[in-house]
C-alpha cells in the first residue's frame, strides 16, 4: 500500500508550528505576509524575473532547468544559514502565494532532512481569504466606543491612555502609521500597502472580548492613503460615542508639541498646504505658507484650527455618527501627559452608553 497523504494543514493550524516560512519573494513579503512570518525566499525578486524572461522567450522547460538550480542554491543557503540549529523535532509550516511549487520544493528538501515540515493549503491566497472573512464577520459584531473631538483633542493619545487602564483599545491610525489628517504623514514612516493594513486589523480585532467595550478614534473613510473597510466604518457610525471638549488654547498647545517635526521642513510643509487651494483664498494660503516657510507653527496651527478645521468639525460628526445627538463629554484644559490621564479615568467612569 502507498503511504496515506498528510491531512491538508489550514490557516487555522498555523499555532501549531515553531515557526512560519514565507518562500516568496522579499518584495511579495514586503507587501503583506501571515503575521510572525519569516522570509526565506526560493526564488528571489531578480531571479523571479530571470525566470520569467526565459519563460516567454524559450520555453517552460528552460525556465524550469534554471530555475531549478536557483531553488536549490536558495534552498541550500537557508537550510546551512537559518536551520542548522533546528533540533529533529522542530516543525516549520511553509507557505508561498497558492500553496505550489515553491513552498513545495521547501517542504519537501527540509522534509528529506528529518523534520516534519508541512505546506500551507492554498498558500497567501488563503491567507488572504481568511482575512477578508475575518473582517466581514467580526467588524458588525464590535462593541466600539468611539472617541471624537476637534483636532488637537489629543485622541490617540487618549486611546492610549485608556489601553494603560486596562481597556481594550482599536488604535486604526497606529495601524496605518498616520495621523489622519492632512498633515498627518509620520517621517520617515511609510504607511504599510493595504493589504497589509488589513492583515494587521484582522489579527486585532480577533484578539478582542466582544463581551466588553472596545474603543476607537472617529475616522473617515481613509487614513492618508489606507482606506477602512466598508463593514468597519459602518460599525464605527452606528456606535455610541464620547466628545473630548478641550480648550483651544490647550488643544493648540498639544498640536504645537505633537507636530513638532514639521517646522524642520518648512518648504516640505507649504507644499503640502497647497493642497487647501479649493478651500481657501490665495490670500490665506500665502499667508499661511509664508508662516510655514518662517517656521512660525504657533500663527499657522492657530488659523487652521479656527478657520479650516473646526468649522466643519461639528457638521462632520453630526452627518457621519449616528449617535451624534446623543454623545457624551469629558471636558479638559489639560492635553499634558496627566491630563491626558486624567481624561482616561473620566471615560471609564461614564455609566455604559
Amino acid at each position: 500500500m502507498s503511504p496515506r497523504a498528510p491531512a491538508p494543514t489550514l490557516v487555522q493550524d498555523r499555532h501549531r508550528f515553531d515557526v512560519l516560512i514565507d518562500a516568496r519573494s522579499p518584495s511579495e513579503f514586503a507587501l503583506d505576509h501571515i503575521p510572525g512570518a519569516i522570509n526565506c525566499p526560493v526564488l528571489d525578486d531578480e531571479e523571479r524575473r530571470i525566470v520569467g524572461t526565459i519563460y516567454k522567450q524559450q520555453g517552460a522547460f528552460e525556465a524550469r532547468r534554471v530555475g531549478a538550480a536557483m531553488v536549490a542554491a536558495n534552498l541550500a543557503r537557508h537550510i546551512d544559514q537559518h536551520f542548522s540549529d533546528k533540533p529533529h523535532n522542530w516543525k516549520p509550516l511553509i507557505y508561498c502565494w497558492r500553496g505550489g511549487l515553491r513552498s513545495g520544493s521547501m517542504t519537501t528538501w527540509l522534509r528529506l532532512v528529518g523534520w516534519d515540515a508541512q505546506q500551507l493549503t492554498g498558500g497567501y491566497k488563503r491567507w488572504r481569504q481568511h482575512v477578508i472573512a475575518t473582517l466581514e464577520d467580526l467588524c458588525p459584531q464590535l462593541p466600539f466606543h468611539v472617541i471624537c473631538g476637534a483636532t488637537g483633542s489629543a485622541k490617540t493619545r487618549l486611546l492610549h491612555a485608556l489601553a494603560k487602564e486596562g481597556a481594550q483599545v482599536l488604535d486604526l491610525e497606529g495601524l496605518a502609521r498616520h495621523k489622519g489628517s492632512l498633515l498627518g504623514a509620520l517621517p520617515g514612516q511609510p504607511q504599510p500597502s493595504q493589504k497589509g493594513f488589513e492583515t494587521d486589523l484582522a489579527a486585532a480585532i480577533e484578539g478582542f472580548d466582544l463581551g466588553r467595550p472596545v474603543y476607537v478614534e472617529a475616522e473617515s473613510r481613509k487614513i492618508g492613503r489606507i482606506a477602512l473597510p466598508t463593514p468597519l466604518i459602518a460599525r464605527l457610525r452606528a456606535s455610541p460615542c464620547t466628545e473630548v471638549v478641550a480648550t483651544p488654547e490647550a488643544r493648540l498647545a498639544f498640536l504645537l508639541d505633537d507636530y513638532a517635526y514639521l517646522g524642520n521642513d518648512g518648504e516640505a510643509l507649504a507644499g503640502t498646504l497647497a493642497h487647501l487651494h479649493e478651500l481657501h483664498s490665495r490670500e490665506t494660503l500665502t499667508r499661511w505658507q509664508a508662516w510655514a516657510r518662517a517656521g512660525q507653527l504657533p500663527l499657522l496651527f492657530e488659523e487652521l484650527m479656527r478657520l479650516h478645521y473646526d468649522p466643519s468639525y461639528a457638521r462632520s460628526q453630526a452627518a457621519h455618527l449616528f449617535h451624534w445627538d446623543t454623545r457624551r463629554a469629558v471636558h479638559t484644559a489639560d492635553l499634558g501627559e496627566a491630563g491626558i490621564a486624567e481624561l482616561a479615568r473620566q471615560v471609564l467612569a461614564l455609566p455604559p452608553a
